[in-house]
């Protein structure tokens, strides 16, 4: 299924979907770079545009600097490494889903070693950094970005790719639960669903393939739980030392957030998860009033207005009650 692409109005330094599948087919060899911690969106999608590229001939590989969590490595493969010199002098380096070159700051140095640098990315936030990018804020996820790319380019999608291209797009709108969601979000999937996915074994390795030790780390987590804001809002924390005490880990708390913002009443939920002593990384969501993507400004961080985020240099503690201050005076205002 064809779908029209949308039209840019970040910044006259976004190109269009044709520039860079014109560059991607005139490449021999491209590396494709998602940000850490990486979600379902950046894998699925830099996985599918990698198997594709590799469909037509090109040399290509997802370059990573981080450990994939479980219920995502049924994607991985042979496309994911973590050797900087795989190809020693791509022609092109793309990065997904990614706003900034910090968030793939171990790489950094190799990305713009590339002949031409690609941004492609959903993030509100996202200013074009790179030779060529495509930024559409009005994308569910960039796993639709990747689908429409892909269809531009006249590469077959084929059950491998639009299995990738669904957990990607599955995990961003938290399965089809997110006000991202769209009518074209639905059209994508069913396109997906013609090119012969299994939709039900993607579900099953996404959300039914859960260790015991996330079960109590998320019950160790919601001990932490304070209400807020008469109500109207919520927050709790994960730390090492809950780890330690577990079993879990860090990159189990996938989804923690998503209890908090279920609860009757909140509006915006806030989870906080501990970096080092002195760092804190800051998750927050919305259901239907707050911007958190102009809260997460506030600290240098970004995101979309339901979803968004930042790190904090304070320990969780002080980071909680940072959090607390600051979007009480948001909804008060």
């Amino acid at each position: 299924m064809m779908m029209k692409n949308r039209a840019m109005t970040m910044s006259k330094r976004n190109n269009s979907l044709k520039e860079i599948a014109d560059v991607l087919w005139n490449a021999e060899s491209v590396l494709l770079y998602p940000h850490v911690n990486m979600d379902g969106d950046c894998l699925g999608s830099a996985v599918a545009l990698c198997a594709a590229l590799r469909k037509i001939g090109k040399e290509a590989y997802v370059l990573i600097e981080d450990e994939i969590a479980a219920f995502l490595r049924f994607m991985e493969k042979d496309y994911c490494t973590e050797e900087l010199q795989i190809i020693k002098e791509p022609d092109v380096c793309i990065c997904i889903d990614c706003g900034e070159p910090e968030r793939f700051k171990y790489r950094k140095d190799k990305f713009f070693q590339g002949k031409t640098t690609i941004c492609i990315d959903h993030h509100l936030t996202t200013e074009p950094f790179a030779d060529l990018n495509y930024i559409d804020p009005k994308a569910a996820a960039t796993g639709e970005i990747i689908y429409e790319l892909l269809n531009g380019m006249r590469i077959v999608i084929d059950k491998e790719i639009g299995e990738a291209l669904y957990a990607a797009i599955a995990t961003d709108t938290g399965n089809f639960q997110y006000s991202n969601t769209t009518k074209n979000t639905h059209e994508i999937v069913a396109g997906l669903f013609d090119c012969g996915i299994d939709h039900n074994k993607v579900s099953i390795q996404l959300y039914q393939n859960i260790r015991a030790e996330k079960i109590l780390l998320q019950n160790r987590t919601l001990q932490t739980l304070k209400l807020f804001a008469q109500g109207q809002a919520a927050i709790c924390c994960t730390t090492k030392a809950m780890l330690e005490e577990t079993g879990g880990k860090m990159e189990e708390t996938e989804g923690f957030i998503e209890v908090l913002r279920s609860i009757s009443g909140v509006e915006v939920a806030v989870f906080v998860k501990e970096v080092t002593d002195t760092t804190s990384k800051i998750s927050m969501r919305s259901k239907e009033k707050v911007n958190v993507a102009e809260i997460s400004k506030e600290f240098h961080g970004g995101g979309h207005m339901r979803a968004a985020g930042c790190t904090l240099n304070m320990g969780t503690s002080e980071a909680m009650e940072t959090m607390i201050d600051t979007i009480e005076r948001f909804l008060k205002g």
